[in-house]
């Protein structure tokens, strides 16, 4: 009978304990839930970026093989140097209702560097051209050689 007594007395006395063990977990899954959430919230921004990357290097590819399949003699006769945009440049309106504008640059090329001046597009090469693909604003783009 003692022990039994013993046994309400102890249950009396821990019957408010569970409640602040309730509110202290509640408390501790709050504090825990904040940096799990945070996380999330930038692994979505981050796989929406990385679509937006991945659309904007497939114009940027389907560029490069547009205008590398162009016959020899019309790159040729729109190449206008290294820093100035061809007539190959477009403007593209995205998916996402953003502009895409890509530049093509053309230039002829001095692949043998003949005139030993480290530059090349001075002394250039017949029948060797240089062609950059470039988003503007940007520092993505593919570069390539079109040799006649």
């Amino acid at each position: 009978m003692k022990k039994e007594i013993g046994l309400r007395r102890l249950r009396r006395s821990q019957a408010g304990l569970s409640y602040m063990e309730i509110l202290v977990a509640t408390l501790l899954i709050a504090l825990l839930l904040l940096p799990a959430l945070d996380a999330l919230q930038h692994g979505t921004q981050a796989a929406g970026i990385q679509l937006q990357l991945s659309a904007d290097n497939f114009q940027l590819l389907s560029k490069m093989e547009v205008v590398l399949a162009e016959p020899f003699t019309e790159l040729e006769a729109a190449a206008q140097g290294p820093a100035t945009a061809s007539s190959y440049s477009e403007t593209l309106l995205m998916a996402d209702d953003r502009q895409l504008d890509l530049q093509v640059f053309l230039s002829l090329y001095d692949g043998d560097d003949a005139d030993s001046d480290g530059n090349p597009f001075t002394g250039t090469d017949a029948g060797l051209i240089w062609v950059k693909v470039a988003i503007a604003d940007s520092d993505v783009a593919l570069e390539s050689l079109v040799r006649l």
